[in-house]
């Protein structure tokens, strides 16, 4: 199996650096052009099915991606990105005065610490876990998964069997794809952050 890794297009809280978890963030004009190009780099990957977040910043990067292609489709609350509850849509600076007790707690201590009334690190790994468990079960040879930079970063680390704080080596970038291959609980990284056109020989 194939998952063919797509982070949504910049968005207008990435512009302005705020958190941005479950609160709506339309893309920018640059984030809709990356999901048009992706179109371009992707048009001969044969995807079987589209497993996308359930935000509309990826589904609108899903459907910009796909165009007119008939891809079955399903959206999966596990492909959300984590909930930042009180956070969604503050800049850091505000946290550090406003909410300063709980933003350095939570710095100090991401794993364990969570944003007020929001998501705690524990139970977002445990989503992105649930829908690694599901891809065993799964029949399809290439999957476009299409997510959010903290859930593919964790996704590609625990494929790879690695810790969860080893996300942070996977930097996903906006408008490029990835490309991972998973066995029988084995997985390889082959593509991070290409801006290439996929050719069917590769």
């Amino acid at each position: 199996m194939r998952l063919w890794l797509v982070r949504h297009g910049e968005t207008e809280a990435n512009v302005a650096g705020l958190y941005s978890g479950h609160a709506p963030t339309p893309l920018t004009a640059k984030g809709i052009a990356q999901a048009q190009a992706l179109h371009g780099l992707l048009r001969n990957a044969p995807f079987d099915r589209l497993l996308c977040s359930e935000l509309e910043r990826a589904r609108h990067t899903a459907r910009l991606v796909l165009q007119a292609r008939e891809v079955p489709r399903q959206i999966l609350p596990e492909l959300n990105e984590m909930f930042f509850g009180d956070w969604e849509m503050r800049h850091h600076r505000d946290l550090r005065l406003e909410d300063a007790e709980n933003y350095a707690a939570w710095c100090a201590d991401w794993q364990n610490a969570a944003p007020t009334n929001g998501e705690g690190f524990s139970a977002f790994a445990r989503r992105v876990e649930r829908f690694i468990g599901q891809l065993a079960g799964r029949q399809e040879e290439n999957l476009l998964v299409v997510s959010h930079q903290g859930v593919l970063s964790l996704l590609i680390a625990r494929l790879l069997g690695m810790p969860a704080e080893a996300m942070w080596r996977f930097r996903v970038e906006q408008g490029c794809w990835s490309a991972l291959d998973f066995c029988e609980g084995f997985a390889t990284l082959k593509v991070l952050n290409s801006r290439a056109v996929w050719q069917p020989d590769e």
